[in-house]
């Protein structure tokens, strides 16, 4: 109890979320096993006839308890940057909606056995419960995991399509979209600070 005070007195509002998202994984967490990413990168891809359609965000948060293999992703709607202004505002505003459905999350396991102590690179697979735009769905993300010196990354690349989270594209650009989009997330982890 100690310690998780400790941890709440941070005033950054990124160390908060990952505060919340440690929580989530469940009460039986030990914080000494947990390793957390405070600004990892995510992009969506699609392409188009017209216009590829191409948005980054730099404000992932995830956490991975490895005691369980326990891991949760989060990210704002509105961190996700385009090239074209239009297209940002468009996306935030008529697509995903992002004043009612502010974030998207990922919570679940890999499924792989880890040894966290030892160098290497290991093919994951991690599955969970989706939740973007109000709607959740189970899904499993394929990746690589890689353990060097201590640190921990992790690289996977999933495919999703819009209209299963109620994302509504209209009329006029169903032909000119493709039916999913290619999901990028790329994560550096450290150890929770006590």
């Amino acid at each position: 109890m100690v310690q998780l005070r400790k941890v709440l007195l941070l005033s950054n509002m990124k160390k908060l979320l990952l505060i919340l998202g440690v929580l989530a994984l469940g009460a039986n967490t030990s914080f000494s096993q947990v390793i957390v990413c405070k600004s990892g990168n995510i992009s969506f891809f699609q392409e188009t006839p017209v216009e590829d359609i191409d948005c980054r965000s730099t404000k992932l948060v995830s956490v991975i308890d490895t005691k369980t293999n326990i891991i949760a992703y989060k990210v704002e709607m509105t961190s996700f940057i385009f090239e074209k202004s239009l297209m940002q505002d468009h996306f935030n505003e008529n697509y995903v909606e992002s004043g009612k459905y502010p974030t998207t999350i990922f919570k679940g396991q890999i499924n792989e056995k880890i040894d966290w102590t030892k160098d290497g690179t290991y093919p994951i697979t991690a599955t969970g419960m989706l939740t973007m735009h109000g709607v959740t769905k189970t899904i499993t993300e394929r990746g690589t995991l890689t353990i060097h010196n201590g640190e921990v990354t992790i690289h996977n690349m999933f495919t999703i399509k819009f209209t299963d989270y109620g994302v509504e594209v209209p009329s006029l650009l169903i032909k000119q979209l493709s039916e999913t989009v290619e999901v990028t997330v790329n994560c550096i982890y450290i150890p929770l600070k006590k």
